[in-house]
């Protein structure tokens, strides 16, 4: 079993990561950090890192599961049901009621299509 995480390299992204890195440790299993396409990625983020040693200091693990790029919610879904997720791990931030209309909500998506309990998290500050 794992606990997944969809990760960019942001506020939100650095919480949702935090919070996945917790319960791992508090589940005893590994962790599957999902970052998609769309998203910016640094390959030698700092918090990725810090995540790893963490975990591997518990002897579990952290391997990371691209998306395939159809959108972030289907990504999440997907490394959920290949990698044996028992929980879904994301970040939220603010949206303004339009912004909502016209991008969407991938948390909502996630929220209402996951196969398993979603913990959302938001940034702090």
């Amino acid at each position: 079993m794992s606990v997944v995480v969809g990760y960019v390299s942001s506020r939100e992204g650095q919480a949702a990561l935090r919070a996945a890195v917790q319960e791992c440790l508090l589940r005893g299993c590994g962790l599957v950090v999902v970052q998609t396409p769309r998203a910016p990625r640094e390959d030698d983020d700092s918090e990725l890192a810090a995540a790893r040693t963490r975990l591997e200091a518990k002897g579990l693990s952290l391997q990371s599961a691209d998306g395939e790029g159809h959108d972030p919610a289907e990504d999440l879904i997907d490394a959920v049901e290949s990698h044996g997720g028992e929980l879904i791990v994301i970040g939220l931030r603010r949206r303004t009621p339009i912004g909502k209309l016209i991008l969407g909500s991938n948390a909502q998506r996630i929220l209402l299509d996951a196969p398993v309990p979603v913990l959302a998290v938001k940034a702090e500050g």
